[in-house]
């Protein structure tokens, strides 16, 4: 276990140092330079990371979209399987319920006592 902890900050420590030689994009003040070209340059540099960061927002967002449109479909799907099996459900409910009526009717008429006849 150490060994790996002493692993993961030495791989630590070498992206670090490589990372602090780079430089960074990002919005930078452009106000501070004082000659035209290179105001031009840095606010021409905004304008790129911008773009690039918007384009790279844009898709993630569409691909969440899309994810979430194919989940709201299998959900429909889903959705519409259960529906049938409800319907499944309540059709033999209702089958059980009228058998069950029969059957209950059928034993009464057949326990009845005959009917005497009225001469005695």
């Amino acid at each position: 276990m150490r060994m790996f902890v002493a692993t993961c900050l030495l791989a630590m420590w070498c992206a670090s140092s490589a990372v602090q030689a780079q430089d960074i994009p990002g919005i930078e003040i452009c106000t501070a330079e004082k000659a035209m070209d290179r105001r031009t340059s840095c606010l021409q540099s905004n304008i790129d990371f911008l773009q690039k960061t918007m384009t790279k927002q844009s898709l993630d967002h569409q691909q969440k979209l899309d994810a979430a449109n194919r989940q709201i479909q299998a959900l429909k799907a889903a959705l519409i399987a259960q529906q049938g099996v409800v319907d499944e459900l309540k059709a033999s409910q209702v089958k059980l319920s009228d058998e069950l009526k029969k059957k209950a009717d059928a034993p009464a008429a057949k326990d009845a006592p005959p009917a005497k006849p009225n001469g005695k």
